[in-house]
C-alpha cells in the first residue's frame, strides 16, 4: 500500500503564491513512474494540472494550458516528494488539489494512488 499526504494548501489573495507538497510512502515500492497534481473545483470534473514522468532520458513534465508559465512541478526523488509551485494565482485556480502517483511495486505491476486532497482558495 502507498500513502500520499498533501500539504501546503490555504487561502491566498490573487497574484500570490503557494507551494504544495506531496510525500509518498509505502512498502514494496520499486519506483514512481508518474507523479502528478490534479484539481477539482465545485461542480466541475477533476482535471490534470501538472505531471512529471520518469523516462529513459530523464523527467518529463506536462502542464495544463491554464497553468503554463505560472505553475511548476518538481520532484525530490530521494525523499519521494513532489511539489507544485503555484505563482500568479487566480480565483479560477480555487479547487481541491489532489496528488496522484503511478507506482510500480517490487515484482509486480503498477498501481494508481491518490492523496486526500488539499484546499486552495484564491480571493480577489
Amino acid at each position: 500500500q502507498v500513502q500520499l499526504v498533501e500539504s501546503g494548501g490555504g487561502l491566498v489573495q490573487a497574484g500570490g503564491s503557494l507551494r504544495l507538497s506531496c510525500s509518498a510512502s509505502g512498502r514494496r515500492i520499486a519506483s514512481y513512474n508518474t507523479m502528478a497534481w490534479y484539481r477539482q473545483a465545485p461542480g466541475k470534473q477533476r482535471e490534470l494540472v501538472a505531471r512529471i514522468t520518469t523516462t529513459a532520458t530523464g523527467d518529463e513534465t506536462t502542464y495544463a494550458d491554464s497553468v503554463k508559465g505560472r505553475f511548476t512541478i518538481s520532484r525530490d526523488t530521494a525523499n519521494n516528494t513532489v511539489y507544485l509551485q503555484s505563482d500568479s494565482l487566480e480565483p479560477e485556480d480555487t479547487a481541491v488539489y489532489y496528488c496522484f502517483a503511478n507506482v510500480r511495486l517490487l515484482g509486480g505491476p503498477s498501481y494508481n494512488y491518490w492523496g486526500q486532497g488539499t484546499q486552495v482558495t484564491v480571493y480577489s
